[in-house]
């Protein structure tokens, strides 16, 4: 007797074929409703940042955590009812951290009229066995749209930069620390 064929969905992904995109599709529930019954934008964001995740670590091959989240875009709102299909690709990819795209699409279940909703940046950072960051794999880019992906995030990535630069800058001259930087309270 012959042995099975091996199925191919379940072979290892040769290098040149990065696993750069995860899609993921949830319903909707009452659960994520705020109190205008549409999806609150906090329940929005936690799977947002979970499917961040699962691209980056799918990416990876290893444990990944979110730094940033940059351009957040509320375009539409999304109702309760509607299928949520989330969109994630890896845009581009530093020593230890890449930045993960994010677009969103709801679709009425009833009239099958999909919309772009929502689209956002998350910037991860790829972290070894010991919670460090480690090198993340280096980015294969294999068409023109890829290539103009990565040229943007690089772009995002100096902005933040120069941002963050910036804002210290100004905490400094003025004395004050930078928000959220300041040890305040009881130490024991």
């Amino acid at each position: 007797m012959a042995a099975p064929a091996a199925d191919p969905t379940l072979e290892p992904t040769p290098p040149s074929q990065q696993e750069k995109t995860l899609h993921m599709t949830v319903l909707a529930s009452p659960d994520m409703a705020n109190f205008s019954g549409r999806v609150h934008g906090g329940s929005l964001l936690k799977l947002l940042d979970q499917v961040a995740y699962a691209c980056a670590a799918r990416y990876c091959k290893s444990y990944c955590v979110t730094v940033s989240l940059d351009h957040v875009f509320f375009k539409e709102p999304i109702q309760v009812g509607e299928l949520i299909t989330v969109l994630a690709h890896v845009n581009y990819v530093g020593s230890s951290s890449l930045e993960i795209g994010v677009k969103v699409v709801a679709e009425n279940l009833k009239t099958l009229a999909k919309r772009h909703t929502n689209s956002c940046y998350f910037t991860m950072v790829c972290m070894d066995e010991d919670g460090k960051p480690t090198q993340a794999p280096p980015l294969i880019i294999e068409s023109e749209a890829e290539r103009r992906l990565f040229k943007a995030a690089q772009m995002r990535r100096e902005l933040r930069k120069e941002v963050m630069a910036r804002n210290q800058a100004l905490h400094e001259a003025s004395g004050e620390p930078l928000p959220g930087t300041a040890v305040s309270g009881p130490t024991h």
